[in-house]
């Protein structure tokens, strides 16, 4: 059986649930006290952006539903990925935190259009209950038109943001 390798980044800023997203993932775990192991880059040092999405075969850009400072800043996470990204990158935009819906900050429908107008994948997530994490990155399979049905085996490495590669039966 072929094997497909697709490296996919996770970009946010910090707190937004972006390591408890990959933890539940590839773990099917939550973890409530994760140390932060993820060191994200100031949006000034553009220079190494290329380093880091060179390769990448998707993108999740994450914010916290309950913060909207953090759902502005997905904008300047999408612009640079835009901007350094590979230009055949598959985007996804995920509304993490769902499970804390009662006090959110930011409208499904806002986000939903601003991942409709620059073409991106549009999910909300919970990593705490397991809502949407799986079908996430099925979908971002189906986009970069791999499909499976088996489940997927992954290899996750850090370079200062969020990024692992997805090893894909093919």
């Amino acid at each position: 059986m072929a094997i497909r390798e697709l490296k996919v980044c996770l970009l946010g800023d910090t707190g937004v649930g972006k390591s408890s997203i990959v933890c539940r993932f590839v773990q099917d775990h939550f973890d409530h006290n994760i140390t932060l192991t993820v060191y994200v880059i100031s949006l000034q040092f553009h220079s190494l952006a290329p380093m880091y999405y060179r390769g990448s075969a998707a993108a999740v850009v994450v914010y916290d539903i309950t913060k909207l400072d953090s759902f502005q800043m997905l904008k300047k996470w999408v612009k640079e990925l835009k901007e350094h990204g590979p230009e055949d990158i598959v985007v996804a935009i995920a509304g993490n935190k769902t499970d804390l819906g009662d006090i959110r900050e930011v409208p499904t429908k806002e986000a939903k259009d601003f991942a409709e107008s620059i073409a991106a994948i549009f999910m909300e997530t919970s990593a705490r209950n397991a809502v949407n994490i799986e079908e996430l990155f099925q979908k971002i399979s189906q986009n970069y038109e791999i499909k499976s049905h088996n489940y997927f085996k992954f290899l996750l490495f850090w370079l200062h943001r969020e990024c692992f590669t997805v090893i894909l039966p093919g």
